[in-house]
């Protein structure tokens, strides 16, 4: 069970929805039960439908999904490496990359991440790319079935926050140590 920080109140989940206080910790890797997209002024940069080894969902406590795409399931073209690396107490050495738009100009700097070499919890992740949603908005579009997501809040994290998730979501104000 989990134990919510002095003050926290977790909004009860309606038909249809999953609360972020009743995903684990540590986080735990599945796959994808929706279509997963995402595009670039128009131009599809990945595309994995549900339920397919394409693409797979990071749950933790009070963060919403981060949601990952298989290298098979991405335009090549549209992403470049990027200066910097963050580290992950359970995923490991992240690295950057730049969101290109479909004319070769950048769209969204280090805007998406991969796990070159992930923990071994997440060896399905070696690869898969995740992204910022909000990004670029307008250009960078995050898709979940035909839902575009919006950002977790403070910028830091990636969650994707979608109509079916309930928080409150860590990253915003007062929630650093949650």
């Amino acid at each position: 069970m989990t134990v919510l920080p002095p003050g926290v109140r977790p909004v009860p989940p309606g038909p249809g929805q999953e609360s972020v206080w009743d995903y684990p910790r540590p986080p735990r890797l599945e796959v994808a039960r929706r279509r997963v997209r995402v595009l670039v002024d128009g131009a599809v940069l990945a595309d994995a439908p549900a339920g397919s080894r394409l693409a797979w969902r990071v749950l933790e406590t009070s963060h919403p999904p981060t949601y990952y795409l298989a290298p098979a399931a991405l335009d090549p073209g549209l992403l470049r490496p990027a200066a910097g690396e963050s580290w992950c107490e359970w995923k490991g050495l992240a690295g950057y990359l730049d969101v290109l738009a479909p004319d070769g100009s950048v769209a969204a700097e280090r805007a998406a991440w991969s796990y070159p070499s992930p923990t071994a919890a997440f060896a399905d992740l070696a690869g898969a790319v995740s992204l910022y949603p909000g990004c670029a908005p307008g250009r960078v579009v995050c898709l979940l079935d035909e839902e575009e997501v919006r950002p977790q809040p403070g910028g830091f994290y990636g969650g994707w926050v979608s109509d079916d998730v309930v928080g409150p979501f860590k990253g915003g104000p007062g929630s650093l140590g949650w």
